[in-house]
């Protein structure tokens, strides 16, 4: 997997390069550039959908036409590209129907590896000069496509859904949200979008700043993020889901945040530190308290109680300690042992870059 690397700059060049893009008559490499992409989007761009399913026989069925006619529209040649991530019902054989359709291929999974490698496997086998990534569930409309690619055609490099409402969601799941994104933004030097999700349409360039990351503990929402690029929102309700549930159980939820938290922040190790420091520095005023009081009054000392109490919150912190430490050691560990982030069973289907790429004309 390729990293990305800054080009070489020699400060010597900075005064001749401006010189030359200030000639009269004369543009700039990197203008040039831009003003290409920008006349690149006032067509209509070759488009792939990715879709991560896992047991979703039943919206699949449903959801899959609807994108056909959506991408059709907005799109003169388009993909779909659905990531079994270990299903155990039937979804498949329904795939496998699918893929016989031209511009629909169906990548299988070797077992349920998480939908965050799912997307990364989807990502590594789109061709489009945009990829739209939707959830199965018939939560995210394909009626918002249009608009994702209207979006791009004016400027924006990365376009997100938006919620416009947590209504619809638990106590637990709405407060914990808003504490996650609390936290994790408050590094300040970039910002994850709280109501936004993986419903979105990302530029070509975006994609290939995402492939090149080497990690494996892939948090997606926060690495849309950290890869930057111009981005914009588009506020939208999800619709109900109609067949399934939802796999995602608070204890999911919680590590999953746990993984962004890591990944994103040193805040925790930050906290263990400052929690030692004050308790050391309160043991030791304490201790110098007792001293002073044992010199001058000759008062007596009480040792048990202090003692087995003492032990108990220090023995409680020290293995919070541990396990805070722990958390960012395990990811370490897995990032060391370097294995892929999924095994593919199976690939099947045609897509922009098979032979057979569906176009809106049918051809």
């Amino acid at each position: 997997m390729n990293h990305l690397r800054a080009p070489n700059v020699v400060a010597g060049d900075w005064p001749a390069r401006d010189a030359a893009a200030s000639a009269p008559g004369r543009i700039s490499a990197s203008a040039r550039h831009q003003m290409d992409r920008g006349s690149e989007r006032h067509r209509l761009p070759t488009l792939s959908c990715v879709i991560p399913c896992r047991n979703e026989e039943q919206n699949l069925d449903r959801l899959l036409p609807l994108l056909s006619v959506a991408l059709t529209d907005c799109s003169p040649a388009w993909e779909v590209i659905v990531i079994d991530d270990g299903s155990t019902d039937a979804t498949p054989s329904t795939l496998s129907k699918w893929a016989r359709i031209p511009g629909f291929r169906v990548i299988q999974l070797s077992r349920n590896f998480g939908k965050e490698a799912a997307l990364t496997a989807g990502l590594q086998a789109c061709a489009g000069e945009v990829v739209v990534m939707m959830d199965a569930d018939l939560q995210h409309p394909p009626a918002l496509i249009p608009t994702f690619v209207q979006r791009w055609q004016e400027g924006s490099d990365v376009v997100y859904a938006s919620r416009m409402s947590r209504g619809d969601e638990s106590w637990f799941k709405r407060h914990g949200a808003s504490w996650f994104y609390a936290l994790i933004n408050a590094n300040g030097r970039f910002e994850v979008p709280a109501d936004a999700g993986d419903f979105r349409l990302m530029d070509r360039q975006v994609v290939d700043a995402l492939l090149s990351l080497p990690e494996r503990n892939r948090f997606m929402k926060g690495l849309y993020a950290w890869v930057g690029f111009s981005s914009v929102g588009v506020p939208y309700v999800p619709d109900a889901r109609v067949h399934g549930h939802s796999h995602f159980n608070p204890l999911r939820l919680i590590g999953l945040s746990l993984d962004g938290l890591t990944a994103f922040t040193t805040w925790p190790l930050r906290v263990v530190s400052a929690v030692g420091f004050a308790l050391a520095l309160l043991s030791f005023i304490y201790g110098g308290y007792l001293t002073a009081s044992y010199l001058l009054y000759g008062h007596a000392v009480s040792g048990w109680t202090t003692i087995v109490v003492s032990m108990m919150l220090f023995s409680g912190i020290q293995l919070l300690s541990l396990g805070v430490v722990g958390e960012y050691i395990a990811r370490i560990f897995a990032e060391v042992k370097g294995r892929p982030l999924f095994v593919i069973k199976r690939d099947i289907g045609r897509g922009l870059n098979t032979p057979g790429a569906v176009t809106s004309t049918g051809e």
